[in-house]
């Protein structure tokens, strides 16, 4: 059934009782053309560009647990392209192009809400550095505004301008930017995957897989083997786990990272704001709510809860940014298991063992690049070759030393 106004109308009339199930919930076959391991945004883009753009619908989306359980459902929602490297600035940038025609593309309405991401900055230096990250996007073709703090007073009256130990001065904003719905995006992927034919296979973790003299052949499932002489890996934190079991140490650490929604407000929070003096950053949902999140936990784990100290320090950010805020009550958090890179940039990249493709180490900005990281995984399953915007996301950068040190901060995973 095609979503429009004429099928909202008809089922209205017939009392809404002619719904069909968004997708089929697909029993595993025992073998596919491609398997795509994970059933959060990227691992369903993925097989829904293997479909639409390639042709491949034998093709199975393999997960542990309900689709978008994991990171897909664990974010803060942001959409952006305002990064600096030239490694980095193209795959974002196609995403938020994929981003402005989604909803037409997956006759799905993912709420991609592009109001701006304005990036606040605190002294000259900071201003500095945002100036020239913003002359990186335009030569780019990606929109990009410098605003002093006036400008920025008219967007955001309600920030702490003055009486603060960092003054807002002004800051960089990106108007295409803003946010999506997280469990609409993974709906709308996974519907559009299942109508060209995808299985969807929910509750089949897979254990291991699978490989014979240097290729892969397919993998052990908890309800399972299944075979496939193609397999991408797009499992977020457990990526390291999973590739251990194909006798491959990858460059990624699992780290928690946690977020907050507060009660529901009347519209306060025109786009998403980020703090320059600390590590946090807003925006409002749909509902009412304050969404927000910061840094790290600050240790490996793989567990989808946080502890205490990073709930202070990301308050902490928020109160210093906008102390408002302390008068509402936070209503509920989450985490997720993130895996980040030694430089803070992904991997998307065929690995040594022919047949197995990995799609990793996306730090902080998974969801932000959904569609693009899902195009760019089916390209390089279908063909064997990178796609263009991914030619930098190599696996063997990190042997070579072609990072894409975003913050400059270090191969040291933890600060990213």
């Amino acid at each position: 059934m095609r979503y429009s106004i004429f099928s909202l109308l008809a089922n209205a009339l017939g009392g809404h009782r002619a719904w069909k199930p968004v997708w089929r919930d697909a029993a595993p076959k025992d073998s596919y053309d491609a398997v795509v391991v994970g059933g959060g945004g990227h691992g369903l883009a993925a097989a829904y560009y293997l479909a639409r753009n390639h042709g491949m619908t034998r093709v199975a989306v393999l997960e542990k647990g309900w689709i978008g359980s994991g990171n897909a459902g664990r974010n803060t929602t942001i959409i952006r392209s305002n990064y600096l490297l030239d490694g980095n600035i193209p795959l974002y940038e196609q995403a938020m192009r994929l981003w402005g025609g989604l909803e037409q593309d997956l006759n799905y309405n993912a709420m991609v809400s592009q109001r701006g991401v304005l990036n606040l900055h605190h002294s000259d230096a900071q201003r500095d550095a945002y100036a020239r990250r913003g002359n990186a996007m335009r030569l780019h073709g990606v929109d990009a505004e410098l605003l002093d703090a006036e400008g920025v007073r008219r967007m955001a009256p309600f920030l702490n301008f003055d009486d603060a130990r960092f003054p807002v001065t002004g800051g960089l904003l990106q108007k295409r930017g803003g946010t999506a719905r997280h469990d609409a995006v993974v709906w709308g992927y996974a519907r559009a995957a299942d109508r060209r034919g995808v299985d969807i296979v929910q509750n089949c973790e897979v254990t291991a897989v699978r490989r014979e003299a240097g290729q892969v052949v397919g993998v052990e499932t908890s309800r399972g083997y299944i075979a496939a002489p193609v397999v991408g890996l797009s499992v977020a934190g457990h990526s390291s786990r999973l590739a251990e079991t194909a006798g491959l140490r990858l460059p990624v650490e699992s780290h928690l990272l946690q977020a907050f929604v507060s009660e529901a407000v009347k519209p306060l929070i025109p786009g998403v704001i980020t703090f320059g003096a600390g590590h946090f950053y807003i925006s409002q949902s749909d509902k009412g709510g304050l969404v927000f999140g910061g840094d790290l936990d600050g240790y490996n784990s793989y567990a989808q809860r946080g502890n205490l100290p990073a709930v202070e320090d990301v308050c902490e950010g928020g109160m210093a940014l906008m102390p408002m805020i302390g008068r509402l009550r936070m209503l509920r958090s989450w985490g997720g298991v993130v895996d980040m890179s030694q430089d803070g940039s992904p991997i998307i990249d065929r690995t040594p063992v022919d047949g197995l493709y990995l799609n990793a180490g996306w730090c902080y900005g998974g969801f932000k690049a959904t569609p693009a990281a899902g195009w760019c995984l089916a390209h390089l399953m279908a063909t064997g070759r990178s796609w263009p915007t991914a030619a930098a996301y190599r696996l063997d950068r990190f042997a070579t030393g072609h990072l894409l040190d975003e913050k400059g901060q270090g191969a040291q995973p933890n600060l990213h």
